[in-house]
């Protein structure tokens, strides 16, 4: 059968790459963003344990079910793909020591499409190009969180309670929080159900509109990040809409911050979610947390859902407040949105394209979380958005070059409107140039500055070597 190898260098010990593969998150962390893999169950390194996930190929998703075998601890372990898309495929991975902090992992992947007359000449055209930018995806993604967890690795792990853990943030901070040795537990409504790869067990069932605790108990959390909310970008702006925006927000917040606050056991840390819509429309005017608050919806809505906190933060809670911008990712968001018209050259600028987008990879997102988390010195506002913002227009462009499509339809303000109304408007015409101005002083360093590289390698477009 064909053979595939892959090799890559990390600079940490066998023990601390093996422990990040053999956590609960790590199959949700490795799967590239572009694939838009759903995993249904996350297998332990064990002899006969399967990871099961769905996968597209071209228009169809199909279920992979793969077995571990061969499994020697903390040296190597083997699956076997027992059902899926190919004729075979048998995938070893290797753990090599290259000195006492240098570890390398070799992959080498036996395979056969399902036709196998085909393997031969048309595999060069079709799986290895696929392939190669899998795996140079996961060993960066590898070496990043690997980074990431390093830089706290003396500070005692915590237990860690999360709403909004079902969302496109949610889940792969939960998983990274997993691969880093953290004990998640996850905040749900009676109604939410969880992915079936996720720990079903660690979970806290409440009324998010009452504050009511349905099953479990908050006592006990070393730290609570509280994400939830239902999204601003997803429908029209009705005054139905916008009313279940802001209560969505607000008063589960609000609920949440009381009840922490008058807890046995409260935790240490609240992490609250915000949104950079907090400083309003200011065109071209660098903005950073000093900068004033805006005066329309979203700043109004920003600000009553940060100050829905006072209660944790009057009884001696640590609380921030997570100003998050445009999360660059395949996988959900303005991105989504936008891959589609894109890929058709319809990606030109819309509205002129001046206004300013403050952006910020889905990995760093994650890992300013986890660095503000684990930082006991910070408090308050943080912007979470790359230092780098760009222009609506200079995104387009730089869209376009990584999916090598011209963006020859420019979109015009009133079609937007016509469209989305206030919703289109205020999300698409309008914009922000935040800086990370704190998050920055605060000693984090961003993996992903410069918005080609991150779409680059969020939809599997890296440049060969």
């Amino acid at each position: 059968m064909p053979f595939f190898t892959h090799q890559a260098e990390h600079s940490a010990t066998k023990k601390e790459v093996w422990d990040w593969y053999n956590s609960l998150g790590a199959f949700r962390r490795i799967m590239p963003e572009w694939e838009g893999i759903r995993p249904l169950n996350a297998g332990r390194l064990v002899d006969g344990d399967e990871t099961i996930f769905k996968v597209g190929i071209g228009p169809i998703k199909q279920t992979w079910i793969a077995k571990h075998h061969s499994v020697v601890p903390g040296e190597s372990f083997a699956d076997r793909m027992m059902k899926g898309p190919f004729g075979a495929w048998n995938h070893v991975h290797k753990f090599d020591s290259v000195s006492d902090n240098v570890t390398s992992i070799v992959d080498n992947v036996e395979y056969r499409l399902p036709f196998h007359i085909l393997t031969g000449w048309s595999a060069r055209m079709t799986v290895l190009p696929r392939m190669r930018q899998m795996f140079n995806y996961r060993s960066t993604r590898l070496t990043n969180d690997l980074k990431q967890i390093q830089a706290t690795a003396k500070l005692p792990r915590q237990k860690i309670l999360v709403s909004g853990s079902t969302g496109m943030i949610g889940l792969q901070l939960c998983a990274f929080l997993e691969t880093a040795g953290h004990e998640v537990h996850r905040l749900l409504r009676p109604n939410t159900k969880l992915p079936s790869d996720v720990n079903q067990d660690q979970v806290v069932v409440w009324n998010d509109l009452t504050g009511d605790i349905i099953d479990g108990d908050m006592n006990g959390f070393d730290t609570i990040i509280h994400l939830a909310g239902a999204g601003i970008g997803d429908k029209r702006w009705s005054k139905k809409r916008k009313k279940l925006i802001r209560d969505s927000r607000v008063i589960p917040t609000m609920n949440l911050s009381s009840l922490i606050a008058n807890l046995d056991s409260p935790p240490k840390t609240f992490m609250c979610g915000s949104a950079v819509g907090f400083y309003g429309n200011r065109g071209t005017e660098v903005l950073d947390e000093s900068s004033e608050a805006g005066d329309d919806f979203l700043a109004e809505i920003c600000g009553e859902w940060e100050q829905a906190s006072t209660a944790a933060s009057d009884a001696g809670i640590r609380v921030l407040y997570l100003r998050t911008g445009i999360v660059v990712s395949p996988l959900g968001g303005a991105l989504a949105k936008l891959l589609l018209p894109a890929k058709l050259g319809a990606g030109g600028p819309v509205g002129g394209g001046r206004q300013m987008q403050s952006w910020i990879s889905l990995d760093d997102e994650v890992y300013a979380i986890h660095h503000l988390m684990m930082n006991q010195s910070c408090e308050g506002a943080y912007n979470l958005t790359a230092p780098n913002p760009v222009s609506q227009k200079q995104f387009a462009r730089v869209l376009g070059r990584v999916l090598r499509r011209p963006g020859f339809m420019p979109l015009p303000g009133f079609v937007i409107k016509l469209l989305f109304g206030e919703m289109g408007k205020k999300l698409v015409l309008e914009g922000q140039d935040v800086r990370p101005k704190r998050l920055i002083e605060s000693g984090f360093e961003f993996t992903h500055s410069d918005l080609e590289m991150c779409l680059r390698n969020c939809l599997g477009k890296m440049k060969p070597n």
